[in-house]
């Protein structure tokens, strides 16, 4: 045996690769857990209440609400994990699930309710699932390991979270005249667009998540 197949192996057993379920417990995680249940309570609400919360007002304004309680947590436990030193395999590989989760669920609902187009739905969806699958193959990898997020990712989300807040928000009942007032229309309007300059973040961060993954590591070798 060569002396640098045996140095490789002495470099593996002082750093073997941490397993997925290493600090799963910790409590970063389980405010990511917590906002996995949340989106569940959301979808559910948000479902029952209709088209644009025809059927009940009341559980459309709380709905809203609760996304934006869930998409706000998004920050809490990525501040505790790196304030106490937490970040974990499996903080990193399920916050991004627990965010997608929550703003895929809440397009497909809006879409199914004509609240939003499919094919903006669509794309968001193709580019998500497929990243989220391509993690799980990077992770399985010899040496493999959960990429977090870069900022165009993190920027996606900020502007998917407004931009659907704002849509959930039943703000059509906050006016009664017969015609649609100006400032009603514009806040649709400022809607739709952020909702598009998420679309456009989102595929160009899939986009340096393939590079990253793909490309990036080959040229360092290099």
């Amino acid at each position: 045996m060569s002396s640098e197949s045996t140095d490789k192996q002495a470099e593996v057993k002082a750093n073997p690769k941490a397993s997925i379920f290493d600090g799963w417990n910790a409590p970063p995680n389980l405010v990511t857990y917590s906002r996995i249940v949340l989106v569940i309570i959301f979808l559910v609400l948000d479902v029952m209440a209709g088209e644009w919360g025809a059927d009940n007002l009341t559980l459309r304004w709380v709905a809203a609400v609760l996304f934006i309680i869930a998409a706000s947590t998004d920050k809490i436990d990525g501040w505790m994990a790196r304030k106490y030193n937490q970040v974990t395999e499996m903080g990193k590989l399920m916050d991004p699930i627990a965010d997608k989760l929550l703003t895929c669920g809440a397009m497909i609902v809006c879409s199914v309710f004509g609240e939003l187009g499919w094919w903006v739905t669509a794309l968001f969806l193709i580019r998500e699932i497929g990243i989220t699958v391509m993690r799980f193959f990077v992770m399985e990898r010899p040496g493999g390991k959960v990429i977090a997020a870069a900022w165009p990712g993190k920027l996606k989300t900020v502007f998917q979270c407004v931009g659907l807040s704002m849509l959930l928000l039943p703000m059509w009942t906050l006016d009664n005249s017969a015609t649609t007032p100006m400032w009603l229309t514009g806040y649709y309007f400022l809607t739709y667009t952020i909702i598009y300059v998420a679309l456009v973040l989102c595929l160009y961060s899939g986009g340096v998540y393939l590079y990253n993954t793909f490309v990036a590591p080959k040229k360092a070798e290099q």
